[in-house]
């Protein structure tokens, strides 16, 4: 999706995301010839399909991985079959109860890609054992509050 400049026919570029923390999401686009600014705003619906997805709005914050754009389209890539980023926490993390209990609050569509990014963020911090503070820590940190 692109956002043209009606006065200049022009494709607006990118200037800032927000996440104002009730679940939705905007983002605004400047028109590089004359300055006009324009918003996006998503509802908590459309921002979690966004997220759940992998659509990157705005810049990048971490650097890119090797196969990430294989990686993001495989739901249970084999260990074997692309190259991992070295993890601090080689072996498997532990849910208590309650993450457990969390992880089956989000919707099923989505639940074992949500893991994923806990455990990948539990292991790179060298996290043995997953609970609902360290999702709320991962959420914090990795820019996801509110979704």
């Amino acid at each position: 999706m692109k956002f043209l400049c009606v006065d200049c026919d022009r494709q607006m570029a990118f200037e800032e995301r927000a996440v104002p923390g009730d679940g939705t999401m905007a983002a605004v686009f400047r028109c590089p010839a004359c300055g006009r600014k324009t918003a996006m705003l998503a509802n908590p619906m459309e921002t979690q399909l966004v997220s759940s997805l992998g659509v990157k709005v705005g810049g990048r914050t971490v650097p890119d991985e090797n196969f990430e754009g294989i990686r993001a389209g495989v739901e249970q890539a084999r260990d074997e079959a692309l190259p991992a980023p070295p993890l601090t926490n080689p072996g498997p993390v532990r849910w208590s109860v309650d993450a457990v209990e969390r992880l089956g609050q989000v919707p099923s569509f989505v639940r074992g890609m949500v893991k994923k990014i806990y455990n990948e963020y539990a292991r790179e911090r060298g996290i043995e054992e997953m609970t609902p503070t360290v999702m709320d820590r991962a959420r914090s940190d990795l820019g996801l509050e509110g979704m």
